[in-house]
């Protein structure tokens, strides 16, 4: 399939607009070409540029074509686009060049093009060129012209596309695939556009522990666990037809259909029924719909009750009862938990024995903790487990453990910076924490910075006011100090003095404790 821009370049939707050069100038005709080709001129094998891509959305084919076209000045009346399909008689452009230079766009352009190159127009690809090369001669703002013809053209593809990827995000069904081997999952769908390279990654985050595949009649995606990879088209009768969830799943659909807000037109609008015969609830329907009328009067017959007054005692007392009875129990829940904010690789347990006199309670772990799975191995580690043994403290007879069970960080590079946990992700975890105590048993609780203190007390209390002994409203002793990463963020100046008053406050700690053990 070949396309190329209407043969007067101005033309877009029945309005004409005058081709301009860099500085808004009209452009210039070539030497020997007329307006016509009753002038000689018009359209010659010679003055056409001819670029194909590949079928589906190429995206990527597009912006190299695009980045080479317009750094050559090859305006768009001159561009042959061919979508799959062998380059014929006017050649081809081969991929842009790394001395092809970069194109000067709006950022807005950029979303644009991504949003629209999954159309199946196929005139995406010389609209979209006649965007870019608009806005490249002089019509920088062109974007904000909505009334525009071409750019009011391109935003209607533009939804369309989000339209087909959210019906396919909520209408896709995958069936459990029966065999030996490892469980996999496999789902037909038929999309409007070329959207499955856009819509994959939506499915990756939501199911990223399954093994699936997507078939569609255009291409196929895979994701093993790992990685994402994509196929050849698929066929229908390749998905099964039924798996023993649906069973279950149409079930819960029908206990919650209301029959009284029964809206067909509402609900072919929402739910199209070209995706019908591919979602296992949609088989219940006509008949939900038939009974609607009846069941809908014999609820408004049915007499009023009061709401049934539950004893929330009987719960309560059965929560009790699931609740962890001993600190490796308690650890195996917290293991077994997802991180709060997504990205830690795993959940980094308390160390040290239970009983110990001294607990230390620190913000979250860090980089280095979160790849080791042990608390205070890193850089502010190292510098408290320094200060503990010049002020007298052995660490491996006190309990370390962080308010946070599971690192929050801001990747930058190849590096992840430490994020301070907000007031509602401590609030997550003190529920851990309190356990966690309660099994260690310590006298004396050292809460190191304002998040530790956030965490064992329920308030923000500013540690330069509250340095020293704290009375927490615990079976357990509290004392309140900085965190030791505070001192390797000061200045190379002020390092000793606080290092210095750091240590101080941990041999007061170790007497404290002495005192509490006698």
């Amino acid at each position: 399939m070949k396309t190329r821009a209407p043969s007067d370049p101005t033309v877009e939707d029945g309005h004409t607009q005058t081709a301009r050069g860099q500085h808004g100038a009209p452009l210039p005709k070539e030497e020997g070409r007329g307006d016509s080709p009753a002038e000689g001129g018009g359209f010659g094998t010679s003055s056409l540029d001819a670029v194909d891509l590949r079928p589906g959305a190429d995206l990527d084919g597009f912006r190299g074509a695009a980045r080479r076209l317009a750094g050559r000045g090859v305006p768009p009346e001159r561009v042959l686009w061919s979508i799959g399909e062998t380059p014929g008689l006017f050649g081809a452009q081969g991929p842009a060049l790394a001395d092809d230079p970069p194109l000067s766009l709006p950022r807005g352009v950029g979303a644009m093009v991504g949003r629209v190159v999954p159309h199946r127009d196929p005139e995406r690809y010389a609209l979209l060129y006649g965007l870019i090369w608009r806005i490249l001669h002089g019509e920088r703002r062109l974007l904000e012209v909505s009334s525009d013809p071409l750019v009011h053209r391109l935003e209607r593809m533009g939804k369309a596309i989000a339209r087909d990827l959210h019906k396919m995000h909520a209408f896709l069904r995958f069936r459990r695939v029966e065999g030996d081997g490892p469980e996999r999952f496999v789902a037909w769908f038929e999309p409007d556009h070329h959207i499955l390279g856009a819509a994959a990654p939506f499915f990756v985050e939501r199911f990223r522990s399954l093994n699936w595949t997507i078939l569609t009649p255009e291409g196929s995606a895979r994701w093993d666990g790992t990685s994402l990879a994509f196929g050849p088209p698929g066929r229908r009768e390749d998905a099964p037809e039924a798996d023993g969830f649906e069973a279950g799943w149409r079930d819960y659909y029908e206990s919650t259909f209301n029959p009284a807000r029964t809206n067909l037109a509402a609900m072919r609008a929402e739910m199209p029924k070209k995706y019908w015969r591919n979602m296992p609830e949609t088989a219940a329907i006509p008949g939900l719909v038939r009974q609607a009328a009846a069941r809908t009067g014999a609820m408004i017959e049915r007499e009023p009750q009061m709401p049934v007054k539950r004893n929330p005692a009987r719960a309560v007392a059965a929560m009790a009862d699931q609740a962890p009875d001993s600190l490796e129990a308690l650890n195996a829940v917290i293991r077994r938990s997802e991180p709060l904010v997504p990205g830690a690789t795993q959940a980094v347990l308390g160390e040290g024995p239970v009983g110990a006199t001294i607990a230390f309670v620190g913000e979250q772990p860090g980089d280095q903790e979160d790849r080791q799975g042990r608390p205070f191995v890193g850089p502010a580690g190292q510098l408290l487990a320094r200060a503990m043994g010049e002020a007298g403290i052995v660490r491996g007879a006190a309990y370390l453990t962080n308010a946070v069970k599971h690192f929050k960080f801001e990747e930058r590079g190849q590096r992840r910076i430490h994020q301070k946990p907000t007031a509602g992700e401590v609030s997550h975890y003190r529920w851990w924490l309190e356990r966690e105590l309660d099994f260690v048993a310590p006298k004396l609780v050292v809460a190191l910075g304002a998040t530790a203190v956030l965490a064992l007390t329920g308030k923000a209390i500013p540690i330069t006011r509250a340095r020293g002994p704290a009375d927490f409203a615990k079976p357990f002793q509290g004392f309140i100090t900085v965190h030791p990463s505070y001192l390797l963020r000061l200045p190379d100046a002020a390092k000793a003095e606080a290092y210095a008053a750091f240590v101080d406050d941990l041999r007061r700690v170790h007497d404290l404790g002495q005192s509490l053990a006698a």
